[in-house]
């Protein structure tokens, strides 16, 4: 079976409970890295307030005054460091090895190392095993959104991509109630926060064991001249679709082209990616420092306003119940309204939101105004997830991604750092600023320069 046709037999399926079960299995696998990736802003002000942050404690990490400064930073500026060195360096594993394999296996990595990662006593050794860990749900992350992309049929996937992340995101209420009302304890005489994180290891572990409901991506299988695998799959969830439907399955469409046989990296670089590549590479570093920059500080910079340590946190669980919402709301016109609209409306709306939080002055508006901020931040980030894994070929989808997700990775890690210290020197309105510029430019990326993608087929975005 070529791509072509293994491609024309996944688009021609209606919806179903076999494809919506398939992204659900793929979604589990994403809850507990989404627990590890959002524990940092709510384990924060406990690793500060057991001192983890001064300079003797920091070791290496205190060498440069700005370090010094940004103290908590330079968690955050470790957690996208791993990120950014997984996405480049084992970025291309799930084309050259499989989307299923490096799925499953990042999973162990990174549940292992944040448990080693909990018993550290000092900030330098936090920060490295936060670094080694954050290696290997960078990777996973690139995988989701590639596997999705290649599973699910042309007309469900902005859906599919809400529902991922609908199922990912409600996770992140849970952690910060975790954070809430463990973090400024010492249960058993162990620090709060190091309960917290210990939760997230053991539950990516069980999580291990969905990855026997999930089959391989066909398309993948078919680009890599194992056909016959990927009829034996695609022949499966056929046969499961008719028997839930109790109907024949649709004609499939007209054949699109094939994939490109063979590409490499360099191969973003020519001819229509070029473009596709750089637009995505610039607009990626915008949206993290907006994304991260709120969520993976939104209790510290609550703190900033004069809100203690439990209020915060409290206040913050209450803003990180919209989590799972925005992806949720989002299903309703995944595929009705273009991505590139919905990517430009929810970051114009963060951009509002976070100048009416820099100037608050309130609970009552701080936290209305967080749960809006959240809310629009997540339609944003389903879409552009979704959009990114659209606009590369199959070959070398994976590594593609990767490369454009890198940028937000490392920018991620070093507005850590900046906000870090325009938080320290002006103030929660220095960071809105600062966020807000970079969410204008990912304005201009994809207003400008993105294609349209709803509702056509990946090989023919690709041709």
């Amino acid at each position: 079976m070529t791509q072509a046709e293994i491609a024309a037999r996944l688009d021609r399926l209606p919806p179903s409970r076999t494809l919506w079960r398939i992204v659900l299995l793929i979604s589990m696998g994403c809850v507990f890295e989404f627990y590890d990736l959002f524990f940092t802003a709510y384990v924060g002000p406990g690793m500060i307030d057991s001192g983890l942050f001064r300079p003797q404690s920091l070791g290496i990490f205190a060498s440069l005054n700005i370090i010094r400064v940004a103290g908590f930073g330079t968690f955050v500026f470790s957690t996208f460091a791993g990120l950014w060195l997984g996405v480049v360096i084992f970025g291309q594993a799930a084309d050259r090895f499989g989307r299923k394999a490096v799925f499953t296996y990042s999973l162990v990595w990174y549940s292992l190392c944040t448990a080693v990662m909990a018993c550290q006593q000092t900030g330098q050794w936090l920060n490295v095993w936060r670094l080694i860990a954050g290696v290997g749900f960078g990777v996973q992350l690139v995988t989701v959104d590639t596997y999705i992309a290649e599973l699910v049929p042309a007309s469900l996937r902005g859906r599919a991509f809400s529902i991922n992340q609908f199922v990912s995101f409600c996770v992140v209420p849970v952690v910060a109630l975790l954070a809430w009302l463990i973090v400024p304890r010492h249960p058993f005489g162990i620090d709060g926060w190091r309960w917290v994180v210990s939760v997230g290891s053991v539950g990516a572990l069980i999580v291990w064991k969905l990855r026997t409901g999930i089959p391989e991506s066909p398309r993948w299988l078919a680009g890599v001249n194992r056909g016959a695998e990927a009829d034996a799959i695609v022949s499966r969830i056929e046969t499961a679709v008719r028997a839930e439907s109790g109907r024949p399955l649709p004609p499939c469409g007209p054949l699109a082209p094939n994939d490109v046989a063979q590409a490499t990296l360099a191969d973003i670089f020519a001819g229509r990616y070029r473009r596709r590549t750089l637009m995505l590479s610039v607009f990626n570093a915008a949206q993290a420092i907006g994304f991260y920059g709120f969520n993976s500080w939104v209790p510290t910079l609550l703190i900033a306003r004069g809100i203690t340590i439990t209020h915060g946190l409290e206040y913050a669980f209450i803003i990180a119940i919209a989590q799972p919402f925005g992806p949720l709301l989002g299903s309703l016109f995944a595929d009705r309204i273009e991505r590139k609209v919905q990517i430009i409306s929810g970051l114009c709306a963060m951009a509002v939101l976070m100048a009416a939080f820099a100037y608050a002055n309130s609970a009552w508006l701080l936290i209305p105004i967080g749960i809006a901020f959240t809310l629009s931040a997540n339609v944003m980030s389903y879409a552009y997830h979704g959009y990114q894994a659209e606009l590369f070929p199959t070959q070398i989808r994976s590594r593609a991604v990767g490369f454009v997700y890198s940028w937000s990775r490392i920018a991620a890690a070093f507005s850590g750092l900046i906000v870090g210290s325009l938080l320290a020197s002006g103030g929660v309105g220095a960071v809105a600023v600062f966020m807000g510029a970079a969410l204008l430019v990912g304005i201009a990326m994809i207003g400008i320069f993105g294609p349209s993608t709803n509702g056509r087929t990946l090989e023919v975005l690709n041709h």
